[in-house]
């Protein structure tokens, strides 16, 4: 059974993709081996999906259920991506999904 995050992020990355968009997922986190030894994969921080605007922009969004919050690391991922000219933001909706990655200027 999917996480209700991970329905969000599908539903985004699909709606994101009839846009013309390129979208990825990173999975961050720690994992097990069937022998229970630990692996560590992604980087702290980094946001749930990624991506480029078919312009060539780059997308970072992090997905968030209704009452998800942010960590520490997600918002300073987010602001460091901003501050270099990315399309970056949190998202709970594909509304708020697209709204960030195509902005009403």
């Amino acid at each position: 059974m999917k996480k209700p995050e991970t329905n969000i992020q599908n539903t985004i990355r699909v709606a994101l993709c009839k846009l013309g968009c390129k979208i990825f997922r990173c999975n961050t986190g720690n994992f097990y081996t069937k022998y229970g030894e630990e692996i560590k994969i992604g980087q702290v921080g980094h946001s749930d999906l990624y991506g480029v605007r078919p312009d060539g922009r780059a997308i970072f969004l992090e997905v968030k259920t209704p009452v998800g919050s942010a960590s520490k690391q997600q918002l300073n991922f987010i602001k460091a991506m901003k501050k270099n000219n990315a399309l970056a933001g949190f998202a709970r909706t594909v509304d708020e999904a697209v709204n960030i990655v195509f902005p009403k200027e």
